[in-house]
């Protein structure tokens, strides 16, 4: 194998790859990316059984065609170190690579290519393609929600749901749940439904941006790939139930208000620094035109903030992890946000006012 290759060719691929790449791995062929040069192109692949993510780019020369696995912590970290737009020239030689780029010189270790693993192709059901920047937004919009390290495992994850001229994501960890509707025009018949784990999702957002360029989806009955355009990422999917959300969404509550989405975050983030380090709780009192936040944590310290609302409703007093509220306004893109309660022991539902393609659950806490 040798062949060579601009240091910004090579950046960017290596970079996203590198990230499905796990440090600390069981089989060490796990921490190495394994590149495979034909004659016009270069392909990078990374994976840690449950992600994988395949990059191509064209490299600058190819004098002989060849794979090998390297280090992909160590080739990547060598890249950024290069100067910019420095040429690279790699050589496979007595099973080491070698690196070459001006004064510089690399030799890495290698691992055969045959114990790297690919992702096996299971029986694609159904393709289709979305706009990037439709998928991108219903992620960011619900993927902060996702659970981390939960029991449940189908938790760690998000629901995918796609129907007709329908896609939906979802996430909840338990305590809180965010769903994102779009029209978008795909026919899936009949709706499936997929849970992707957290890593799947993290890794596939980061290669959408907001265009109107489509992903093209493949949907297996044990995994998910995407391409987008020089890129195919390949993800596992979670077996299991995800919880009916439509239960999930509280009906009939009969008080809402609207506030400045802006003012309201810096009012709860404020509040938030006097709260119980351990439990993060704040009490909201509504009240016609004025929502008043406490806070208190056990050294008896106190916060109080009072924001200007639109609502001329019954009072209420009800106690919230102060970081779920802070969330949600993060992921809202609307300069108003629109809360609707009914008592204290009911979750609440944020959303824009009026309604938009996104909603949020929050369950409430006894403070």
């Amino acid at each position: 194998m040798k062949f060579s290759i601009s240091r910004e060719a090579l950046l960017r691929p290596l970079s996203l790859v590198a990230g499905v790449v796990e440090r600390r791995q069981t089989l060490p062929v796990l921490s190495n990316v394994l590149i495979e040069v034909q004659d016009t192109q270069l392909a990078l692949t990374g994976t840690d059984l449950e992600v994988e993510l395949i990059g191509r780019v064209e490299p600058s020369q190819v004098d002989e065609p060849g794979s090998a696995t390297v280090p992909a912590r160590k080739l990547m970290d060598i890249c950024k170190s290069l100067p910019e737009q420095a040429e690279i020239a790699f050589t496979l030689e007595e099973g080491r690579a070698i690196l070459r780029s001006g004064r510089s010189r690399f030799t890495l270790s290698t691992l055969p290519v045959a114990e790297f693993p690919n992702i096996e192709d299971s029986q694609a059901s159904q393709e289709l393609t979305l706009p990037r920047g439709s998928l991108k937004q219903l992620i960011d919009a619900t993927s902060f929600a996702m659970a981390q390290q939960d029991v449940r495992y189908y938790l760690n994850g998000m629901l995918l749901e796609l129907g007709h001229n329908l896609v939906r994501t979802v996430a909840t960890d338990g305590h809180r749940l965010a769903m994102c509707t779009r029209s978008v025009e795909v026919s899936v018949e009949p709706t499936q439904k997929l849970i992707v784990p957290r890593k799947g999702i993290l890794e596939l957002v980061r290669l959408l941006d907001d265009s109107d360029e489509p992903v093209e989806l493949t949907l297996g009955a044990s995994h998910i790939r995407a391409h987008t355009g020089s890129f195919t990422f390949t993800s596992k999917l979670i077996d299991g139930k995800f919880p009916d959300y439509e239960r999930v969404i509280p009906r009939g509550g009969d008080k809402v208000f609207i506030a400045d989405r802006a003012d309201l975050r810096q009012v709860l983030s404020r509040t938030s620094i006097l709260s119980n380090e351990k439990y993060r709780g704040v009490r909201l009192n509504l009240e016609a035109g004025n929502l008043r936040v406490l806070a208190n944590n056990p050294e008896q310290e106190e916060a109080e903030e009072n924001i200007a609302i639109d609502y001329d409703g019954n009072a209420l007093e009800i106690g919230f992890n102060v970081g779920y509220l802070i969330d949600v306004l993060n992921a809202l893109d609307e300069d108003r946000v629109q809360m609707t309660l009914s008592d204290s022991n009911s979750s609440a539902i944020m959303e824009e006012p009026g309604g938009g393609d996104a909603l949020y659950v929050v369950m409430p806490m006894r403070l």
